[in-house]
C-alpha cells in the first residue's frame, strides 16, 4: 500500500485522469484491469512477489490477483480522500476513476514489492547508530549531521513532487470541495503514510533509519519533524506558483498548503528512503 501512494500520487492529483473514468466504458475498464494484471505478473516472474514464499509457479498468478486488488482498494481511498470520489458520485463514474488509477497504483505495488523491499542485516542497527563508539561532542555533531541530512533529503523530495503539482488546477480545486473534518483527515492521512514509508514497510535499511542518531530520530518525531518540511517546501512552491497570495483569506493558504502537503510529504519520504 505505501508503494502505491509512492508511485500513484502523482494521478491521483491529475483531473484528466478523473475525467478519463467519466467516460471509461466496461470493456476499456476490463482492459485496463487486464493490463494491470500482467504487468504485476510480468513484475512477479521477474523479482519475486514474495521471496520468503516463492515456489509454485500458480502462486505468481493468485499474488497478482491480490496485488491488483490492494491497488484497487487504495486508490479508492486515496480518491474517497481527496473528495473525488464521494456521495454524489455515480457509479459508474465511481468505478471508472478507480480502475483507471489502478494502473500506476498497481505499477506502485509491483516495485514496492520486487525493487524496494529489502531486509537488515543483522549488524545494520549497530551501524546505524555508529556501533555504539560515538559519545559526548562527537555524538552530537553526528546527530545534528544526521538530522539536517534528513531534513534536506525530505526537502528535495518535496520539492520533486510539489513542484510538478502546484502549478496545477488541481490544488484549488480539490482544496475548494473540503471540509475542515477532511482536511484534518488529510493531516492524518500525511503523518501516516510517512511514517509507514519510512519504517513499517521494509524498503530497504529499516532497521538502520530506526537506530539513527539525531535530534528528531525517533520515529514519530521524525515523522513530525518530516511533515513539518514537506508542509514548508509545499507552502513556499504554492507561494512561488501564485497560487496563494499575501491578500488571499488565511483558510486558503492552510487548507490549498495541507491538500499540497500529502503527495509533498510521500516526496519527503521517499527523499529520506533514497537517503
Amino acid at each position: 500500500m505505501a508503494g502505491t501512494f509512492l508511485f500513484g500520487a502523482p494521478f491521483l492529483y491529475t483531473m484528466e485522469v478523473w475525467w478519463k473514468g467519466n467516460f471509461t466504458s466496461p470493456p476499456r475498464m476490463l482492459l485496463t484491469l487486464g493490463v494491470a494484471y500482467a504487468a504485476l505478473v510480468l513484475l512477479d516472474v521477474q523479482g519475486g512477489f514474495r521471496a520468503e514464499r516463492s515456489g509454485a509457479s500458480a502462486r505468481i498468478f493468485t499474488d497478482a490477483v491480490e496485488a491488483l486488488a490492494i491497488a484497487l482498494l487504495t486508490a479508492a481511498l486515496g480518491l474517497v480522500l481527496i473528495n473525488i470520489i464521494h456521495p454524489g458520485t455515480g457509479l459508474g463514474a465511481a468505478v471508472g476513476r478507480i480502475v483507471v488509477e489502478a494502473l500506476p497504483f498497481s505499477i506502485g505495488v509491483g516495485i514496492a514489492n520486487n525493487v524496494l523491499r529489502g531486509h537488515d542485516e543483522p549488524g545494520d542497527a549497530g551501524a546505524g547508530a555508529g556501533g555504539g563508539d560515538l559519545s559526548g561532542h562527537h555524538w552530537h555533531a553526528h546527530a545534528l549531521r544526521e538530522t539536517l541530512a534528513d531534513a534536506g533529503a525530505t526537502a528535495l523530495g518535496a520539492v520533486i513532487i510539489a513542484a510538478s503539482i502546484a502549478p496545477t488546477d488541481e490544488i484549488p480545486m480539490i482544496a475548494s470541495a473540503l471540509s475542515p473534518p477532511r482536511l484534518l483527515g488529510i493531516v492524518g492521512s500525511s503523518l501516516l503514510l510517512s511514517y509507514v514509508i519510512v519504517f513499517e514497510a521494509n524498503f530497504g535499511a529499516q532497521a538502520e533509519r530506526r537506530s539513527q542518531p539525531g535530534l528528531f530520530q525517533s520515529p514519530i518525531s521524525e515523522t513530525l519533524a518530516s511533515y513539518l518540511v514537506s508542509l514548508l517546501i509545499s507552502l513556499f512552491m504554492l507561494w512561488l506558483f501564485q497560487l496563494v497570495r499575501a491578500e488571499d483569506p488565511f483558510g486558503q493558504w492552510v487548507s490549498y498548503t495541507i491538500v499540497l502537503g500529502l503527495p509533498a510529504t510521500i516526496g519527503g519520504a521517499a527523499g529520506r528512503l533514497a537517503l
